[in-house]
């Protein structure tokens, strides 16, 4: 079932729109981010049913949360459809409980509208721990199965400073990336016709799918795992569903032999 829906979200028509709900503009998922109005307005609904005279109050932000919910999950799920298989048990679990919690708000503001003002406090309560423990679940697939997470934050930290050797430039075949370490840190090496050589980590900043695997397109290197692009040149992440770009390393060849340094 898992898989179905996968495929049924990544063969949504969203164009353009869905890397702008993955957050590449951003540099980092736009989910968490999106998911603050709904969690925001339900709890200040709660609050605002513990004082007197705040019903229209309440129910406006009930409302105004219900119609939040909508990007953010569509973002969710367009982030969802590019997990691994541990992510998106949890993540489907994580669903559940928000579509619960839309439900049980839905529901409440319906009873308040019919004057039925305790029930839909008592609703609203239910929907408020519902989405906790949904929000307990995005902590774990963000923090604990790193979910979202920029895998290659780390390499700045590992790689040494000044040149490193790559290797001769006869060992690099045009436009056919290469696997090499720099420090013990895998990069991809590609050599274009001329000459020109360029560099960035291999562990893919997404999910950390291997690029000297991939392709080029137009420029870029494409991620064998999710279609990720990333520019040879910068590194800039040209297309998702990766958010951040990649380390790119500076190049030089001295007497036939491939040297680089990150930028």
């Amino acid at each position: 079932m898992a898989f179905t829906l996968r495929r049924a979200v990544k063969g949504l028509p969203l164009g353009r729109l869905r890397d702008a709900l993955h957050g590449r503009g951003l540099g980092h998922p736009f989910h968490p981010l999106s998911v603050q109005i709904p969690i925001g307005t339900w709890t200040s609904a709660t609050i605002l049913d513990a004082l007197p005279g705040q019903r229209i109050a309440a129910r406006t932000l009930i409302g105004v949360g219900l119609a939040s919910a909508a990007p953010a999950a569509l973002a969710g799920w367009v982030d969802w459809a590019e997990l691994r298989k541990p992510q998106m048990r949890v993540g489907l679990l994580h669903a559940a409980l928000n579509v619960t919690a839309v439900g049980l708000y839905s529901a409440s503001l319906g009873v308040r509208i019919r004057g039925r003002e305790g029930r839909g406090r008592a609703l609203a309560l239910a929907g408020l721990t519902t989405v906790g423990l949904g929000g307990a679940l995005g902590a774990h697939m963000s923090f604990r199965q790193a979910a979202g997470a920029n895998q290659t934050e780390h390499i700045a930290t590992r790689v040494g400073d000044g040149w490193h050797p790559l290797g001769a430039l006869t060992e690099f075949p045009v436009d056919q990336p290469v696997r090499r370490t720099v420090t013990d840190v895998p990069v991809v090496v590609v050599r274009d016709a001329d000459d020109q050589v360029y560099v960035l980590a291999d562990q893919c900043s997404h999910m950390a799918g291997p690029l000297s695997q991939g392709e080029l397109v137009d420029g870029c290197l494409q991620c064998p795992w999710h279609g990720s692009r990333f520019d040879l040149a910068t590194g800039w992440n040209v297309a998702g569903p990766a958010t951040a770009p990649q380390p790119a390393f500076e190049t030089r060849t001295a007497a036939g032999q491939v040297q680089a340094r990150l930028r």
